[in-house]
């Protein structure tokens, strides 16, 4: 399945979400991943559209998570950002050209749809088995316990956080 490159900036900051002390503006964000920031906050429209994120307003606003991480699933995310269509829209190109099966023989999927349909309810049974949570864990795993504490304090640090201006020295740490 191809997905767009939103989601892959979706649950990353998703991810960094979790260790915010207080709402992140996008722009921080998108600095935070050297992403454009034009695109990475229609990410994060997306997201609050689907009621994933909320945006604080005002001088110290930004995004926070609407739930706890272990309530976002990775499918909620996919389909904020790339909506809920399927992958896969079987065409019945099988009833057409000189040989087209009738359609009153077509009366259940062909062979095809059914493999593509089966596959693509696996791969969203998955994403939905995974949280935003799950993904916390194996982040803290395999950057340790440091990691995403180090990342909400560089968000968060500064009161001018959107401007870009530099961390505080001592918090370079592993980005999610």
């Amino acid at each position: 399945m191809k997905l767009s490159g939103g989601v892959e900036w979706a649950l990353h900051c998703c991810v960094v979400l979790t260790a915010a002390s207080r709402p992140v503006p996008a722009a921080r964000l998108a600095q935070l991943h050297d992403v454009s920031p034009s695109y990475l906050a229609k990410q994060m429209q997306a997201l609050s559209r689907a009621g994933l994120v909320r945006s604080v307003q005002g001088k110290t606003g930004g995004y926070v998570l609407t739930r706890e991480a272990a309530e976002i699933t990775l499918l909620d995310v996919v389909q904020a950002v790339d909506g809920p269509d399927p992958a896969f829209v079987c065409t019945e190109i099988r009833q057409r050209g000189p040989l087209a099966t009738p359609p009153e023989k077509c009366t259940r999927a062909c062979p095809i749809a059914r493999a593509m349909g089966a596959a693509e309810a696996a791969w969203r049974a998955s994403l939905a088995g995974t949280t935003i949570a799950d993904l916390v864990a194996t982040v803290e795993g395999e950057s340790g316990p440091e990691a995403l504490p180090g990342v909400g304090s560089w968000l968060t640090a500064g009161a001018d956080a959107t401007t870009g201006a530099d961390a505080p020295a001592g918090t370079d740490t592993p980005r999610t």
